[in-house]
């Protein structure tokens, strides 16, 4: 019979399909003995079966690594530490042990053991932390079955479960998994960007689905409505195919936008750089006419690796990426790594009490002997392939950019020395994501040859917001006063010293902030290839004199409504 369920609209797209229904990780086993003389074995399984996970969560990683946002090895990271948390594992044995439960009951009470102990804490971001044991526990657990952990869809399905990771999101629509549904979530989580990027339909927080949808019930979805049906009438289908020839159109028109100038409606020529961590990331960004690479993430050759890139290998996928943007700029960041993206090397600290405050970004690079100069050499070596730049992560103040500036240029001089070919000059910016430095930057701007605003980190630290807390999506915007205040003064900095102003992260990349972002004084974005050619089309139906004018009232809301007021007011086109 047919059924409307409502939800929150979280990645456009229409999606028609059977309904692949996961329930929640949470075990429900019946307790279930075993023999003293049956332990040993059954040990040796349950160890069988974390290195099972272990490996399949290695092997997701070198798949899905590339193709999906910077984000999406952090969750990865994070279920790998779980996995050797010594008060789960030692507590499974001990249960098995002492206890003789069978592997798969261990797993259920200890479980329940440590949620318990989540559950009763007062921070709302510990409390959700359950979410991420129940997984790791879903994964031993299939283990132990010899299953598939987790990932499980066929072509034309749409999965409707409790929760989704980022990292699920890529190995599910390969598996031709057509659109999501999930009982919570928010439109802001990491993995409802994801979606976004993979154009795959998404539903959150849609609270009844798993208590009203079953295996096998046709569903269709609307992403950007947020609305389910169940068992679709006629009305229904023809309702999704209108909006599935819609996409389709839509898609055509933005292809046409391939070779386009991204100019607003007054004549001002805007600057779109993509964002890369892959060959293809670049190869896609040259097929769409972005003006180079803005952010060239250099982690993808430390992460997944127990042993460090040496020059000989940082410098082929440098040069690599130059020559395939053919003479466009490649704009490459220095290793932006630490314990909130932990690699298998051991060069990031584990276990910082607060690593989004820690050992990371270019104090990590400065802190590792050997670490920056050989990542420079290799930079260098590859700038006399075609033009680059070097771009500074996590910038406190001034002293970092001159330590910077003062080992590329040691290392040019090096170079010249061993009779290789490099740029004369290479230019060095530095990432304005810590608050520190946005106030300071007056006192270092003159270090730098450009700037790159990373609003991601940037909301985050001045609004106190962890990102990756669910709990805070109320809070962590950037529609914000002091976010665009913030925004303001750097771009005015920048544009007094001539100096370009780059703004990369996810608000560069949504359609619905450009009018905001070139109201501010913004030129020049940097995002993800994905969504490139609908800026671009924004971009262009912008009246670039119109929005500045419109500017101060912008900069006088007291708050988000107002300016989400000022964003209905001041629409492109």
């Amino acid at each position: 019979m047919r059924q409307v369920l409502s939800g929150t609209a979280a990645a456009r797209g229409s999606a028609l399909g059977r309904a692949r229904v996961r329930l929640p990780h949470a075990l429900d086993i019946d307790e279930a003995r075993i023999t003293p003389e049956e332990v040993e074995p059954e040990l040796a399984r349950f160890h069988d079966a974390v290195a099972t996970v272990r490996t399949e969560m290695r092997d997701l990683r070198e798949r899905l690594h590339g193709a999906l946002a910077q984000e999406i090895g952090e969750f990865l990271d994070l279920h790998a530490l779980l996995l050797d948390d010594p008060e789960l594992l030692s507590g499974i044995d001990a249960l098995i042990r002492t206890g003789l439960y069978t592997a798969d009951y261990a797993l259920r009470l200890q479980r329940n053991r440590i949620a318990a102990v989540f559950e009763g804490m007062d921070d709302p971001y510990l409390r959700s932390r359950i979410d991420d044991i129940d997984q790791v526990i879903g994964r031993l657990h299939a283990a132990l079955h010899s299953q598939r952990a987790a990932l499980q869809g066929a072509s034309g399905e749409i999965l409707v479960t409790d929760t989704v990771a980022p990292a699920e999101l890529a190995e599910l629509q390969a598996q031709g998994v057509v659109g999501v549904i999930t009982a919570g979530g928010s439109p802001l989580s990491h993995s409802a960007i994801l979606a976004r990027s993979l154009h795959l339909p998404l539903v959150v927080g849609a609270a009844q689905a798993l208590q009203k949808i079953n295996d096998g019930d046709v569903l269709a979805i609307d992403g950007g409505s947020g609305l389910v049906v169940l068992e679709p009438d006629a009305a229904d289908l023809r309702g999704h195919h209108r909006r599935v020839a819609e996409v389709k159109r839509e898609r055509r028109q933005l292809n046409r936008l391939r070779r386009e100038p991204t100019r607003t409606l007054d004549g001002v020529d805007i600057k779109l750089w993509a964002n890369a961590e892959s060959r293809n990331d670049v190869t896609e960004a040259h097929a769409l006419g972005a003006a180079g690479v803005g952010l060239y993430r250099t982690e993808f050759l430390f992460l997944g690796s127990s042993e460090l890139p040496d020059e000989e290998a940082q410098f082929r996928a440098y040069r690599d990426a130059v020559l395939a943007m053919t003479g466009r700029t490649v704009t490459i960041r220095t290793l932006d790594l630490g314990a909130d993206k932990a690699d298998k090397t051991g060069l990031a600290l584990r276990d910082e009490p607060n690593p989004a405050l820690g050992l990371r970004g270019v104090r990590l690079s400065l802190a590792r002997s050997g670490l920056l100069r050989t990542q420079l050499r290799a930079i260098a070596r590859a700038s006399g392939y075609g033009p680059l730049r070097v771009l500074v992560p996590m910038v406190s103040g001034g002293e970092e950019v001159r330590a910077v500036r003062h080992a590329l240029d040691d290392v040019l001089r090096e170079l010249h020395a061993e009779g290789r070919e490099t740029a004369a000059q290479i230019p060095l910016g530095a990432m304005v994501e810590v608050p520190s430095a946005a106030l300071a930057l007056p006192t270092f701007v003159g270090l730098c040859d450009f700037l790159s605003i990373g609003t991601n980190d940037l909301v985050q630290y001045l609004l106190a917001a962890d990102r990756t807390n669910e709990a805070l999506d109320g809070l962590y915007s950037p529609l914000h006063p002091a976010v665009l205040r913030v925004l303001r003064d750097v771009v005015r900095t920048g544009q007094r010293r001539g100096k370009p102003v780059t703004v990369c992260g996810e608000i560069a990349a949504d359609p619905a902030f450009v009018p905001l972002l070139l109201a501010l004084g913004l030129t020049e974005l940097s995002l993800h290839p994905a969504t490139l050619l609908e800026v671009r089309r924004t971009i262009r139906a912008c009246d670039l004199g119109r929005l500045r004018a419109a500017a101060p009232a912008l900069l006088r809301a007291r708050n988000r409504d107002g300016i989400e007021r000022w964003l209905q007011a001041n629409p492109a086109g």
